[in-house]
């Protein structure tokens, strides 16, 4: 008779790592503290087991390795782990509770990404600090003008054309080292906008040679950072069951609530990665407020439903559509009809 898989739950932290499973033989629950020295030596000694963890930071980095001794590994969304703690919250009780987990049928696991994937993520969320420092200095600014009577035009670009005729004026009523300090302020804002640049140089560069990336960039409203970031986050397509997985795994879905046989919808449950369902979106108005020739199904609906509602809907389909061309190697074809089986 084959001998059953031993489970381990695995609750990680910077140093120290706190296991749990149970012996196959003689049924025993087990509990182990490793240092971060031991942890892989450990698993390297053992029989291919199935290895849950909670999908935190350095998850990653773990279950790679882990994979590669040959061991099968699952990365649990802390919400699905959150319900199984039992008692008071320490190490030995989370590793109990991703134990128990990970092992309840359909639990929905985070895919294992590659450190290339991890890299161009990396990227993103560099570019995505880059700008908020930006438009926080901007608005520090606009604020500090503010005060001396210097109320500048809403938008970047007027900014840009004002701000130099406007520290010109206060000049002549400020003391010299504030008017110097402001305008290093503003030309912090300019160094700002060449990291942007660069980092969105790079990630074109990568965009262009990854094959995946460069397939769905040809979906309207699908430009390279909403194709990098999606290659890079969605990790295996095949992860997902279907393209309305990928789209509720992104939040694009309603929320709904019910009891007693009555459902009531409400708006979208905002799951999943925030920074990729933004990008879709604004992807989305980008093609209902630019697009030439709009669907018939975009235009009915923009017919009864508000903007946003057409936006997410389209965003929506955008996702699903880069999940169908992902996981069936498929070029993006505009008017693609789908075949009944």
């Amino acid at each position: 008779m084959e001998r059953s898989r031993t489970v381990v739950g695995v609750d990680i932290a910077k140093r120290v790592f706190q296991l749990h499973w149970v012996e196959t033989e003689t049924g025993e629950l087990t509990g182990l503290r490793l240092t971060r020295a031991k942890f892989l030596a450990h698993f390297a000694n053992r029989p291919p087991c199935l290895v849950g963890m909670e999908a935190c930071g350095g998850a990653q980095h773990w279950a790679r390795r882990l994979l590669a001794l040959g061991h099968e590994v699952r990365l649990l969304p802390a919400k699905m782990v959150r319900p199984f703690g039992r008692g008071n919250k320490n190490d030995s009780r989370d590793a109990e509770a991703i134990w128990t987990a990970v092992q309840q049928p359909g639990t929905k696991t985070v895919a294992v990404k590659t450190e290339e994937q991890q890299g161009i993520l990396a990227l993103h969320r560099m570019r995505q600090q880059l700008v908020k420092f930006r438009t926080a200095q901007i608005n520090a600014l606009r604020g500090l003008l503010t005060e001396y009577g210097e109320v500048m035009p809403r938008g970047r670009a007027g900014l840009s054309r004002d701000i130099p005729a406007v520290l010109e004026r206060v000049s002549e009523r400020l003391p010299a080292m504030v008017v110097e300090t402001l305008r290093e302020q503003w030309a912090r804002v300019g160094d700002l906008d060449a990291e942007v640049d660069r980092i969105e140089r790079r990630l074109t560069l990568w965009h262009r040679q990854n094959v995946a990336s460069r397939r769905i960039a040809a979906i309207p409203g699908v430009g390279v950072l909403s194709a990098t970031a999606t290659v890079a986050t969605m990790g295996n397509p095949t992860a997902y069951r279907s393209g309305r997985e990928f789209a509720a795994w992104l939040g694009l879905v309603p929320r709904h609530t019910g009891t007693g046989g009555r459902v009531r919808m409400l708006g979208i449950s905002k799951r999943g990665d925030r920074y990729l369902r933004t990008l879709l979106i604004h992807g989305a108005r980008s093609v209902l407020a630019h697009g030439k020739l709009p669907s018939p199904g975009q235009l009915r609906l923009s017919q009864r439903r508000p903007s946003n509602v057409v936006a997410v809907a389209l965003a929506n389909k955008t996702a699903r559509t880069i999940w169908a061309l992902l996981a069936h190697d498929r070029p993006y074809e505009p008017n693609f009809a789908r075949q009944s089986v």
